[in-house]
């Protein structure tokens, strides 16, 4: 509790609540900004739904964790196969991570890859679960609760 002369000395108290699953969506959109990925607007909805109780500080630490899971699958590959990429100054070769069994795929490792030829895959939905079991809400509803009540006693509600 915060002693009355203390309190007058904030001239506003504005609770902005956690944003709902639309806000969810499209700050997981922002974040992925130019990013190459395969993720759908129905996988954004379902990361959307499954982000309930997440600040947008929060989106923003799951969309890093997520954007890292393709480097994480170029350190864990023990193959990479040769591709073909057409980029503004025409066709050019790369390496991309694969399974061991692809057909003309070569055993070697990230550190054998040169930097310049490295096709790093997209980010998937699946990287999103992924990062979903690692990150978590960084307010719990009992933070929520205070917030609101406090709110409710001295504050204003902002949108």
């Amino acid at each position: 509790d915060l002693d009355t002369a203390i309190r007058r000395r904030f001239e506003k108290r504005i609770y902005i609540p956690l944003p709902e699953v639309e806000a969810r969506i499209r700050l997981l959109t922002l974040h992925l900004g130019d990013t190459p990925h395969s993720c759908t607007e129905e996988d954004l909805k379902a990361i959307g739904a499954r982000t309930e109780g997440f600040s947008g500080a929060d989106i923003s630490i799951l969309t890093r964790d997520a954007l890292f899971e393709p480097v994480r699958r170029c350190q864990r590959a023990r193959a990479f196969l040769r591709v073909t990429k057409t980029g503004p100054d025409g066709p050019k070769q790369y390496w991309t991570p694969c399974s061991p069994g692809v057909p003309n795929a070569q055993a070697m490792t990230l550190m054998q890859v040169p930097a310049a030829e490295l096709l790093s895959p997209d980010v998937l939905a699946s990287d999103f679960e992924a990062a979903l079991e690692k990150v978590r809400p960084s307010v719990s509803p009992a933070d929520l609760k205070a917030h609101e009540e406090f709110t409710a006693t001295f504050g204003m509600e902002g949108q």
